[in-house]
């Protein structure tokens, strides 16, 4: 490990372990402090740790053109993941104009059965996330509709809300259009698609083993009965507000994974898709041209006339992406002043010292996380201060970025809704009415994820290598 990061001013001596600590501590006790004690706003935080930050910078001799300087580059570095950020509020927002989610809701639940219930949802919501990038969304829509239906059948609603969430996160690591997904591929400075590709080899396995598991703890419902009039209710609010015609309406998914799949720049095959969205929007489904438009700024509710479908059908726009991309950027800054004045390099010198396999370095990432979230009770800024405090371990031992970002997303995002104190936890409590501690221990995907990963980086697989800067956030 070099004596010496790559600072502003090469010159200016590094921290000490003692003054890094308090500045990194004094970080997450702002944070916690302000979001549990006082419910102050993340951003206002994140301002004041920016303070906080730059005062300690400046006792190492930095001036404030150093530090702003170092805030820019900290920027900079994820300005191709921030135009992606733009995109997916509107893709968000086209695709319900389209009637492409609503259509996903409604084929869907065709194929909901007593004996495979907890398997098809388990698919269900992890269409539904992958489609819309969002949990949060899935479970407050569809999430709802089943925890009804398995309600009625009599399935212990603690496992009911477990499979919608394991459904509902998978969904969301894995989509191109998450802000999640993205905020980690940015923060650690990989391509999107990449990340993605990464997460691939622990969380299919993962999502195979927890499907079979859902399936041989269904069959005991077997012969439970199946609401069917809560689902006719639902499919015909749906039809009666859209035209649910497959072969259109999921066109603009269809061509935005192809061209995913083809490798094509994110911001192309986001802006095509959107494209032909509003085109579908405008002459199949009939809305009109300046209401199609106008949603990409700022949705508004669908007109199903049930409250939570047209919750879920009002969402997206670009103005829907303002809280996280902000809050992203405001941490990048203060990531760029913790990485080029040192202070995470002399923590880093002393946490990963004593590692010598790449398993472990895995499985103290995915713990940083967990705990981060535990302290911080958000996931945006576990995931950015992560990735900003190991970048440099999975460097030096030749580790492709997209392990690093697939390690933090695997301790932050997957690890949050299990906690009942943070945002995620409380929100999927309270949607679905089940205690997080009592659906925690069903969210079998969130729960087997981090362990799998583990597993396997101590079998050598997944440990993907460093590529060339044509993977890099470009």
């Amino acid at each position: 490990m070099s004596s010496q990061p790559e600072n502003i001013i090469a010159d200016n001596q590094l921290p000490s372990l003692m003054h890094a600590m308090v500045c990194v501590l004094g970080v997450f006790a702002m944070i916690s402090v302000g979001l549990f004690v006082f419910d102050i706003s993340l951003h206002s935080i994140i301002f004041l740790a920016l303070l906080w930050v730059g005062i300690q910078a400046g006792l190492l001799s930095y001036t404030f053109v150093d530090i702003r300087s170092m805030m820019s580059r900290g920027i900079s570095q994820a300005l191709p993941a921030i135009y992606i950020f733009l995109l997916i509020g509107m893709v968000i927002a086209s695709f319900m104009q389209s009637g492409t989610i609503a259509s996903l809701i409604y084929y869907g639940m065709d194929l909901l059965n007593p004996a495979i219930f907890l398997a098809v949802g388990l698919i269900l919501c992890s269409f539904m996330s992958v489609a819309t990038g969002t949990s949060w969304g899935t479970v407050g829509t569809i999430g709802v509709v089943l925890i009804g239906i398995g309600e009625t059948m009599g399935i212990p609603l603690p496992i009911v809300a477990g499979m919608i969430i394991s459904g509902a996160t998978f969904g969301d690591k894995l989509s191109p259009i998450s802000d999640t997904t993205n905020l980690a591929a940015m923060s650690a400075g990989t391509n999107l698609y990449r990340h993605i590709y990464a997460m691939l080899y622990t969380t299919v396995p993962t999502f195979v083993i927890v499907l079979v598991l859902f399936i041989i703890i269904g069959m005991q419902y077997a012969d439970n009965p199946l609401p069917t009039d809560n689902i006719d209710l639902v499919r015909a609010a749906l039809s009666n507000a859209y035209q649910l015609n497959l072969l259109i309406t999921l066109l603009p998914l269809l061509l935005m994974f192809g061209m995913s799949i083809k490798r094509y720049p994110a911001e192309i095959s986001m802006s095509c898709s959107i494209l032909l969205a509003i085109l579908i929007a405008i002459f199949y489904q009939g809305h009109q041209a300046d209401d199609v438009l106008n949603s990409l700024w700022i949705n508004t509710a669908g007109t199903t006339g049930i409250e939570s479908i047209d919750a879920l059908l009002g969402r997206g726009g670009i103005y829907s992406m303002a809280w996280t991309l902000l809050l992203a950027i405001m941490a990048l800054a203060l990531g760029g002043i913790l990485h080029y004045a040192g202070f995470l390099q002399v923590l880093l010198i002393k946490i990963i010292s004593g590692i010598k396999r790449i398993s472990t370095l895995i499985a103290v990432t995915i713990s940083s996380g967990f705990f981060g979230n535990v302290a911080m009770g958000e996931a945006y800024i576990s995931i950015i201060l992560n990735c900003q405090l190991f970048k440099e371990a999975y460097q030096q031992r030749k580790l492709d970025k997209a392990v690093l970002s697939r390690s933090v997303e695997e301790g932050s995002t997957l690890t949050t809704g299990l906690i009942p104190w943070t945002t995620a936890g409380a929100f999927y409590a309270a949607t679905l009415g089940v205690p997080t501690l009592e659906y925690a221990p069903y969210a079998l995907l969130n729960l087997l994820n981090p362990f799998v990963s583990i597993i396997m980086a101590m079998l050598g697989i997944g440990l993907l290598q460093q590529k060339t800067e044509a993977y890099e956030t470009k």
